[in-house]
């Protein structure tokens, strides 16, 4: 399988905001993200489809999420954090979480045009680094 987008950030070829990392699992912010605070929350190793990782590592990447759920709502204060995982976009298993405050908010409906604001991600990632 080709290296996705994902895995070449976890080797370091393409940077990213990072706000959690440890052996197996990364998290970072969405290049373009849906609220500020949008996270991407990935296994290391790469696997195509959520259902299909380990035990283990199915485990860590939902105690990862929650742990960065949980740091998004203490540091942004938001009501809400949405937790989706899709799948189609990467070929590399993944989660997003995001804050919300309204029902318009939480549906999820990715818009990937224009160039990212990584000025405004930097501070954001800044923010939530564990």
């Amino acid at each position: 399988m080709e290296d996705s987008i994902f895995t070449k950030i976890v080797k370091g070829e393409i940077p990213c905001h990072k706000i959690y990392e440890d052996d197996t699992i990364l998290a970072f912010l969405d290049i373009h993200p849906k609220t500020p605070g949008h996270t991407l929350v990935i296994p290391k190793k790469q696997v195509e489809f959520i259902w299909d990782l380990e035990d283990k590592d199915y485990q860590m990447l939902m105690a990862v999420a929650k742990k960065v759920a949980l740091r998004i709502r203490d540091v942004l204060g938001s009501s809400y954090v949405g937790e989706l995982v899709v799948g189609i976009d990467v070929p590399h298993a993944h989660i997003h979480v995001y804050p919300f405050e309204t029902i318009e908010e939480s549906r999820f409906i990715p818009d990937p045009n224009g160039e990212p604001d990584h000025a405004a991600l930097a501070a954001m990632a800044q923010k939530l680094a564990f």
